[in-house]
């Protein structure tokens, strides 16, 4: 058996960046294909386990650390329990990137969004770092923190800054009592690194609550399913949305702002579909802006307040109108009433130009 391990131990060293790349790109995509609600008790249970494996051997490692202070060989071991550690913590990463991702913008919430990633990157390559116990604990106590801004809002089926701050204390309750059990297992640990694990803490801390008490973290759980800007919205029987717009194929993907064509009596309708967890209903808002270009600023036109309600899959559907625009250059952002931005739709308003042909769709 011992043969075997160690077989196995020296192939999977002399292969381990690509295996460790495929390893990474495959638990991405599969995320991504089969993470769908993030209310799911099956989801976060996921998560949980992620996050129970990753606390075990992080103490494990510690142990052995403290077997090796007093001169125990624990290398084999330990070789094994690194791996492990950072298989669990790319699966923890990438879950969060996909969740986040989903749930807003990337230009209104990219300095969190690039957090996750930074971490994401970190495990991958920053493996040596795994001995070191301000490391481990680093990443532990961001996944905790990012897990919490989701689960406690599902949990409680209220959202804000309130639940914000649970949230945060409840990471830090998590996180000190963890901290406390490994203090008895890892004592060299804590003598050589105790002082810098709580300033890592209170730092990632920190850190996430600026961003989010300045709306840059996306508002979880909460996020934007399906969103357009249209010449004409019908509701029909089957309760479905029957939409006229502007087709512009591939070439919209290229376009930041697709022009939007009308004369002067059209009306501009604004679609978004927002998932909210089961029993969480909320109000949100559509935030019309139009931007001045000779001031170089956005300015609010119009607020419309719209209701939610939580448990659909696809999102609860609906959407604001306006009439008699400014021709130029507009954005709806999709916000919670705190103004955290769920999602954004932009165009560039015309008046006049060609006869139009427009293309129809349901949204279901």
């Amino acid at each position: 058996m011992h043969y075997f391990f160690e077989k196995t131990k020296a192939w999977y060293e002399k292969y381990d960046r690509p295996l460790s790349s495929l390893s990474l790109i495959g638990g991405f995509v599969f995320d991504a294909l089969t993470l769908k609600r993030v209310d799911s008790l099956w989801e976060n249970l996921w998560v949980v386990v992620h996050l129970v494996v990753v606390g075990a051997v992080i103490m494990l490692l510690n142990r052995d650390e403290e077997e090796r202070v007093k001169g125990v060989n624990v290398a084999e071991g330990h070789f094994w329990l690194v791996n492990i550690l950072q298989f669990f913590f790319g699966g923890l990463l990438s879950t969060f990137i996909v969740f986040y991702f989903r749930s807003t913008t990337l230009l209104s919430t990219w300095p969190f969004i690039l957090v996750l990633v930074f971490a994401f990157w970190a495990n991958e390559s920053l493996k040596r770092h795994y001995a070191r116990l301000v490391f481990q604990t680093g990443l532990f106590f961001l996944s905790l923190f990012a897990f919490s801004i989701f689960a406690v809002p599902v949990f409680v089926h209220k959202i804000g800054p309130l639940m914000f701050v649970l949230s945060g204390g409840v990471s830090l309750l998590v996180m000190f009592g963890f901290l406390f059990a490994l203090r008895f297992i890892s004592k060299a640990g804590f003598i050589k690194e105790g002082k810098w694990l709580y300033v890592v803490i209170l730092g990632i801390f920190s850190i996430f609550n600026v961003l989010y008490f300045t709306n840059l973290i996306p508002p979880l759980p909460l996020s934007l399913k399906d969103a357009g800007v249209y010449h004409s919205i019908v509701r029909n029987d089957q309760g479905d949305y029957g939409v006229s717009y502007e087709d512009y194929g591939w070439k919209g993907f290229f376009k930041i702002y697709d022009d939007f064509h009308v004369v002067d009596s059209d009306t501009v309708y604004i679609y978004s579909s927002v998932f909210s967890p089961s029993k969480l209903d909320i109000e949100i808002v559509h935030n019309w802006q139009h931007y001045d270009e000779v001031n170089k600023t956005w300015s609010t036109v119009n607020k419309v307040y719209l209701p939610v309600v939580g448990g659909r899959a696809d999102g609860f559907r609906t959407y604001s109108l306006g009439n008699g625009l400014e021709s130029g250059k507009w954005r709806v952002n999709v916000e919670t009433m705190n103004g955290n931005i769920i999602g954004r739709i932009t165009f560039n308003l015309v008046y006049g130009g060609p006869a139009l042909t427009l293309s129809q769709k349901t949204n279901h």
